[in-house]
């Protein structure tokens, strides 16, 4: 991979793809031509960088391969009516995935990578020019820019399996990274040494004054959370409860602290079954947690996501209007699988479990007819209205303009953490289920589940999810699952999930079960070319491979020459 060092050359280009939207941190100064020499003699020269970094995360490109990779090869999402001529998107639905795909390109990742290892690489000796740059706001800028720098890496490992992993910053123009690719776990391991080391110097949260900062900008929370996740990965289940554990109470005792100087009542001053989740009812409706999370964004659930809004400056988050669109005058390039739209309606509930899941209605948009489109991060607004016979979507839901949805993109939020710890408390059940230690281990993730469940309900009454249908290891561990993809629905995290139940159970037989639900024209190529456990990862790009000698390619893509279409420029 040839690694420019377009951090200091062409800079001002760099930081205006987005942060922007969140002031003094955010309004990086436009700079035109850096010379080297006289760049990193000062503190802001540091913080231009790591804004930078931010900004690269909010490409389109970098929230399409978070999307591409994260969702589209799962059992949520099929072709859409915008997908037309973009080849490489059918081949990705289809499983007809090759080396020349554009999706199999990891340029962005790297040059995020490559900012990060350019400032932990520079700014101590910033520290020791600049006195006003102080030790702790030094480990404070390591430990953020570190993180940025795992999360690059988790994604890569996740998708890729085996990827060239460097810590040293590339600050020729003429380097090529041209080295073998490290093994899955021992980045993983790198990567939880590097965050372990530095979790304890990152900041707890910023001045009230900047509170998109709180989730907008990687703090001890966002760094807790991508640790309770990455031990989940490395199936070291104690760390990852105990992590989750404490972005969880973190979140809780923030909460409280905030109750303390509220001076009204109701059903927001209290906790929702002992968590601080948002109340999805208000009033009369529903959609209440929906708005706050993906409307409005950096809502109290938040733990980390990527700012397209604030006040009043608007980024467009064209990534989501691309893969999503707005169902009004621009189609998306994917839509939901037939069976999810039809799922509530036709009473088979295959995913939702009744018909008062507002969730089905907030993830799924109606259009017209049997005519169905994504509905979370499309609808800037949604409302659902419970009656005696059925459930009602409001008419005041309503989707973002065309191609100029600034919803935020939320990486980390408290139900997916809650989550993650229901799953890793599944895992440490042992081969008895009847002891009391495995007893209760099955019956705090079921508490989990139920909560998260509930939160979502709008029947009068909420009927709790059964816990004698699933109350051995494997019942229970579906039941996570299946809770993970009603709640987490089009986020980029389904795929991930499968790939991850894949490699704990070693064979594929899950992932396969879920994904042949999106149809029967594909379900053979599925179960024949997904059976290989090296083919749910993907391919290293052709293109790659011939810079770097030192790759070897996916033995589930061949030597990696083959292409099944000519064209792939177009997406």
């Amino acid at each position: 991979m040839k690694l420019k060092n377009n951090i200091i050359i062409g800079i001002a280009g760099m930081m205006s793809l987005g942060l922007s939207s969140c002031s003094d941190f955010l309004e990086v100064e436009s700079l035109n031509e850096i010379v080297l020499e006289k760049f990193w003699n000062e503190k802001s020269d540091v913080e231009n960088i790591v804004a930078g970094c931010y900004s690269g995360m909010q490409s389109q490109a970098m929230i399409e391969r978070m999307l591409v990779w994260g969702e589209f090869r799962s059992d949520n999402l099929i072709a859409g009516t915008g997908i037309q001529d973009k080849l490489n998107v059918q081949n990705v639905l289809k499983e007809n995935i090759s080396a020349n795909n554009v999706y199999t390109t990891w340029g962005e990742f790297y040059d995020i990578i490559n900012r990060c290892n350019t400032t932990l690489y520079y700014a101590p000796s910033v520290a020791k020019k600049d006195p006003n740059y102080t030790e702790s706001e030094l480990k404070a800028t390591c430990a953020e820019v570190s993180a940025i720098r795992a999360l690059c890496y988790f994604y890569l490992i996740r998708t890729f399996r085996d990827v060239p992993y460097s810590t040293t910053p590339f600050l020729d123009d003429t380097q090529t990274m041209a080295m073998p690719a490290t093994k899955f776990y021992d980045v993983l391991d790198s990567l939880i040494i590097d965050l372990e080391r530095v979790k304890d110097d990152a900041v707890k949260t910023y001045p009230v004054t900047k509170l998109n900062y709180q989730c907008g900008r990687i703090t001890k929370d966002a760094i807790h959370a991508m640790l309770a996740e990455m031990y989940l990965w490395k199936k070291d289940y104690a760390n990852s409860v105990k992590y989750a554990d404490l972005v969880i109470n973190a979140k809780t005792q923030k909460y409280q602290d905030e109750l303390d100087n509220m001076s009204y009542g109701g059903m927001y001053d209290k906790m929702f079954d002992e968590y601080p989740l948002i109340y999805e009812n208000y009033g009369n409706y529903y959609g209440q947690a929906y708005n706050s999370l993906f409307t409005i964004g950096a809502s109290r659930e938040s733990i980390l996501e990527l700012i397209y809004e604030n006040d009043d400056k608007r980024l467009a988050n064209g990534a989501l209007s691309f893969c999503y669109g707005n169902q009004k005058t621009y189609p998306g390039i994917v839509k939901p699988a037939d069976f999810l739209c039809s799922d509530v309606p036709d009473g088979n509930f295959k995913v939702f479990t009744d018909k008062y899941d507002t969730r089905y209605y907030e993830n799924l948009m109606k259009v017209s007819g049997s005519l169905y489109g994504v509905g979370k991060y499309v609808c800037s607004s949604a409302i659902v209205t419970p009656s005696s016979s059925e459930i009602n979507v409001n008419t005041r839901i309503a989707a973002y303009a065309e191609k100029t949805c600034h919803a935020n993109w939320i990486l980390y939020r408290l139900s997916d953490i809650m989550l993650l710890k229901a799953e890793a408390l599944v895992q440490m059940v042992g081969s008895d289920v009847s002891t009391e230690t495995n007893d209760s281990l099955l019956k705090a993730a079921y508490n989990i589940v139920n909560t998260i469940h509930k939160r979502s309900s709008c029947a009068t009454t909420y009927t709790p999810i059964s816990y004698s249908k699933y109350n051995t290891k494997s019942q229970m561990d579906n039941l996570v699952m299946e809770e993970r993809q009603r709640e987490l629905m089009f986020e980029g995290k389904r795929w991930y999930d499968l790939v991850r139940r894949s490699m704990r159970d070693g064979n594929t037989n899950y992932l396969i079960e879920n994904v042949v639900r999106k149809g029967s024209d594909n379900a053979s190529v599925v179960q024949s070319k997904l059976a290989k456990m090296d083919a749910i990862f993907w391919p290293y790009n052709l293109e790659e491979l011939k810079v770097n000698k030192y790759l070897v390619q996916n033995p589930a893509f061949g030597s990696g020459e083959n292409n099944s279409y000519q064209n792939t420029t177009k997406q």
